[in-house]
């Protein structure tokens, strides 16, 4: 890392300023120690800084990044370092972010002319979708054939992504209209057969449409129960011709198919995943139940922290262990705060080590919101937060403790 310490001086009375080409600017005050630990205090700060833009430049040039959410976050760094209380080379680093804003909003129009390419294709291909639809609706007489073709512009329609939500709708409205009026136009020409086939095909039409409606539901249970009730209505219905029939069999099968077939990939990949998430959890549990706290409490408090980013990243697990985990968790946590305390109260607060951990732990713990943060990531943002909070409110507690 740069001396930072170079572009920061600290006056006798304990002001410290950091140097810029306008001028010394006064960024705190300093008593705790030497000036050269305070100096080295606010170019941590600063070095904090630098990291941040690392980051997002890093995340930037990579393209894992949205470019407009990274213009944001230069923007904001850029706001924030001009009256940040730091001390290093402020304007170096104003002058980076003011090369990365260019690149960031360089990037950002790319991306977006992108976008505009992809939604004129988007628009292009789901229009010649709704124009066949409609063509569809109007002529075919092979139903079976064009009921299947219907089905498939569904299919790909579903996977065409891009289209402004305004002419989306007025294509789907085109195109549900085309797909009524296709329903319509076979209805009645079935109308003249067989007073009895035409009640049974009508009704049996009716289950199959109720149950492709189901086939994409994430109502798991609702809609496995309602699956189970509308094969039941089907055994009691009336045939129908043996084609008609055969037809509406096959995709009355295929939505209880592709229905619980999701469904066991679903719940199976969930259950995969929580029991990979208990056994690292488990697995935590067991390295820092076996930390030795009495030997080294501090050495015990750095576990315990690494432990805690690894506890929240390990994720959800199984409903039956989440209450014995927990308390396994809370009692390994207790025993190592147990044993700070009785270290922290040996130590006079001005020469307390474990202070200016906890102020360490409280800046890590704004780095690694400020990483959620930056990838988007809501889940993260929501620990990251709740963690940071924890640690300041511990701090707190600490400081006024000294």
């Amino acid at each position: 890392m740069n001396d930072w310490t170079a572009f920061g001086r600290v006056d006798a009375d304990g002001t410290v300023y950091v140097k810029t080409a306008e001028g010394d600017r006064v960024v705190g005050s300093w008593q705790a120690g030497t000036p050269e630990e305070g100096l080295a205090h606010f170019a941590r700060r600063f070095a904090d800084l630098v990291t941040e833009v690392d980051l997002v430049e890093a995340r930037l040039k990579s393209g894992a990044a949205d470019a407009s959410h990274s213009l944001a976050s230069v923007k904001r760094l850029r706001t924030e370092l001009a009256e940040a209380h730091v001390v290093g080379d402020i304007d170096g680093l104003t002058a980076r972010l003011e090369r990365l804003a260019g690149v960031a909003d360089e990037k950002a129009g790319e991306a977006r002319a992108a976008r505009e390419v992809a939604r004129t294709e988007a628009l292009a291909r789901k229009t010649t979708l709704v124009e066949e639809a409609e063509a569809i609706a109007a002529d075919a007489t092979g139903w079976k054939t064009a009921g299947d073709r219907l089905k498939e512009i569904l299919d790909e329609w579903k996977t065409i992504r891009g289209v402004d939500k305004k002419t989306d709708g007025e294509l789907w409205k085109r195109f549900a209209a085309a797909r009524d009026g296709f329903t319509r136009r076979r209805g009645a020409h079935f109308a003249t057969l067989d007073g009895q086939r035409k009640q049974a095909q009508g009704a049996k039409e009716d289950l199959v449409k109720e149950a492709e409606g189901l086939a994409e539901s994430t109502e798991w249970s609702t809609a496995a129960n309602r699956l189970k009730e509308l094969m039941t209505e089907w055994k009691a219905a009336p045939r129908a011709a043996k084609e008609a029939e055969q037809r509406l069999w096959e995709r009355f099968r295929a939505a209880q198919d592709a229905f619980f077939t999701r469904r066991s990939e679903v719940f199976s990949a969930r259950d995969a995943e929580y029991k990979g998430n208990l056994d690292k959890k488990q697995a935590i549990l067991t390295e820092i139940e076996a930390v030795d706290v009495d030997a080294d409490p501090r050495a015990a408090q750095n576990k315990l922290r690494d432990a805690q980013a690894a506890w929240h990243d390990a994720g959800r697990v199984p409903r039956e262990a989440s209450a014995s985990l927990d308390r396994r968790w809370r009692a390994a946590e207790e025993r190592i705060r147990v044993a700070m305390d009785s270290a922290w109260r040996k130590t006079t607060p001005q020469d307390n080590p474990l202070l200016q951990q906890m102020r360490e732990q409280v800046a890590e713990a704004e780095q690694r919101l400020a990483r959620a943060q930056a990838a988007g990531d809501n889940r993260r943002i929501k620990e990251a937060e709740q963690a940071l909070s924890s640690k300041k409110q511990f701090l707190a507690l600490a400081e006024a403790a000294g």
